[in-house]
């Protein structure tokens, strides 16, 4: 049983830095930005920081199946906006210009948000026809989806959203799912015991399936079953039960890919990690 289990870091002191915070925490999975999360743009990524990158990454013992960055908040693939759309999917691909220099093989996004009345087929039909521009502009990037909580006017709160999603991707082998416990939560699949859990993952598994999950973003939830607030709470101190955390801690099917923390308290990290091994 190989487990990668770690956090998301900060890198305002430096993309190479990622790899010395996750060893201060014992952990073997990293996510991150790789650019301002509220900023369309940024500066042209030095070549200097690529190299001290790289060679971090291999002192720490890092593969790319062990990396998750994370997209910047701004992009909304399915902006119905023509020159909006233009603007999410030219920033989206910096990311990912970024991602390949220093060598990372997914990023990891979320789906999107409906602006106005607009049908949420068209959302889909939207936001998979950006993947596909990127997808041929680009080469061995994955994208990696991730479910929302429902919040606000959001996508991809529910397994058929990102079923129907990859359904419109021409290239599935470069798409992959990464699942968020709090907004699985919150979005309402009751992940709170181990019944509703086995439930839930059968669904997943019967209509996804397992071979598109690159990932999980491992939150308790502040929000109640089915409250669609995206509101993280460390493990343990949330509504959603320690039952999920020691399914996937003890479960095969979550080998061998990223498990992230992106709970509210940072500085007990390295207890949940130390909670987590617990499992095995």
């Amino acid at each position: 049983m190989v487990k990668y289990i770690g956090a998301h870091f900060s890198s305002l002191n430096g993309l190479d830095s990622v790899f010395f915070e996750a060893n201060k925490i014992n952990a073997n999975a990293i996510s991150f930005f790789v650019k301002s999360p509220r900023k369309w743009f940024d500066k042209e990524i030095d070549n200097n920081l690529i190299k001290n990158f790289k060679y971090n990454m291999k002192k720490y013992n890092f593969t790319y199946n062990q990396i998750l960055p994370h997209a910047g908040y701004l992009i909304n693939l399915c902006n119905p906006n023509k020159k909006k759309n233009f603007l999410s999917k030219k920033s989206f691909l910096s990311e990912i210009i970024i991602c390949n220099k220093l060598g990372i093989k997914y990023i990891n996004v979320h789906p999107g948000n409906y602006i106005e009345k607009n049908n949420i087929k068209t959302c889909f039909k939207i936001a998979a026809n950006v993947i596909n521009e990127i997808f041929c502009e680009t080469k061995n990037i994955s994208i990696v989806l991730e479910n929302t909580s429902g919040m606000g006017t959001s996508i991809g709160y529910k397994f058929e959203h990102l079923y129907e999603l990859i359904n419109l991707v021409n290239d599935t082998s470069r798409i992959g799912i990464c699942i968020d416990t709090c907004h699985l939560f919150s979005s309402g699949y009751d992940i709170s015991n181990i019944e509703g859990i086995q439930k839930v993952f059968f669904e997943f598994d019967k209509l996804i399936g397992f071979n598109y999950l690159k990932g999980i973003h491992l939150n308790d939830s502040i929000g109640s079953l089915g409250s669609k607030i995206d509101r993280h709470e460390n493990l343990g101190f949330g509504k959603i039960g320690n039952d999920i955390f020691s399914f996937i801690m003890e479960n095969k099917k979550f080998d061998n890919i990223p498990i992230i923390l992106e709970t509210k308290r940072k500085h007990l990290f390295k207890d949940e990690i130390f909670f987590l091994k617990s499992f095995f």
